[in-house]
């Protein structure tokens, strides 16, 4: 049976463990996002257009927001899990009557709260400089879903394989990072030469923030549609990568 309390509980848990320290977890991600609109609000024209209608400031905030989020959410679940792992406390949760697929929606719930907490904390400071409207808030909150829930899982990747600090620093820093950074957050693909724009469709963060972009601002590189098919496929793939890790127990039952 579902056990729908114990769900709750380490759920409840791990949202309360990041609420706990907001400073550091939603409160610095959102004053790094403020750093990066107050350099580029300096030293780029407004008026440069990067999207038909669209100038550079607008463009750039919705951009900047899945950022924030992908960063957030894989951070929240991997340093929890490989926290546990390290303080021996995971036992106590593989103990508990919580299946691996309640463990799963567990961690990555929480990793979404926080990554949709931080792309609010974003959007509302962003304010500042300029306004940015949500047209399809729908497709909006599916997007943001799929983005969060995708690192989420990641982040239990990262976690239930490394051995080490060093580990999770490494898959952030050498993947999570410069894939976001490479993911159209900052430039529009249609201005790289031929080869990087079309290695740019094999980004799946691309997908993200181009689909993130059109809901917010009606215009993108990409269809809409097919930015949802490929985020709802990388969140599978995501998902049953952690999940057949915690179905295997690997590294933590050992």
């Amino acid at each position: 049976m579902f056990n729908f309390y114990g769900l709750y509980i380490l759920f409840a848990r791990e949202v309360w463990r990041f609420l706990k320290v907001s400073i550091q977890t939603i409160l610095t991600p959102v004053i790094t996002v403020l750093l990066y609109l107050l350099i580029f609000s300096s030293v780029i024209s407004r008026s440069r257009e990067m999207l038909p209608g669209v100038d550079y400031l607008t463009f750039l905030v919705p951009g900047l927001m899945v950022m924030a989020m992908l960063q957030n959410a894989f951070a929240n679940s991997s340093s929890s899990l490989f926290q546990a792992r390290m303080n021996g406390n995971v036992i106590f949760i593989l103990l508990a009557p919580i299946s691996d697929f309640e463990f799963y929606l567990a961690f990555v719930g929480a990793a979404v709260v926080r990554g949709l907490l931080v792309g609010l904390g974003v959007w509302l400071a962003a304010g500042y400089f300029v306004w940015v409207p949500l047209r399809h808030p729908l497709s909006a909150l599916l997007l943001i879903f799929f983005c969060c829930g995708s690192l989420g899982a990641l982040g239990l990747v990262s976690a239930i394989i490394a051995d080490k600090w060093d580990h999770i620093s490494a898959f952030q820093n050498f993947v999570i990072v410069p894939f976001s950074f490479l993911s159209g957050v900052f430039f529009s693909i249609a201005d790289l030469p031929s080869f990087w724009r079309q290695a740019s469709h094999f980004n799946p963060f691309f997908f993200l923030v181009d689909g993130f972009r059109y809901t917010c601002l009606g215009v993108s590189e990409v269809s809409l549609s097919q930015s949802l098919g490929v985020a709802a496929g990388f969140f599978i793939l995501s998902s049953v990568w952690a999940l057949g890790l915690l179905n295997r127990g690997y590294n933590l039952r050992s």
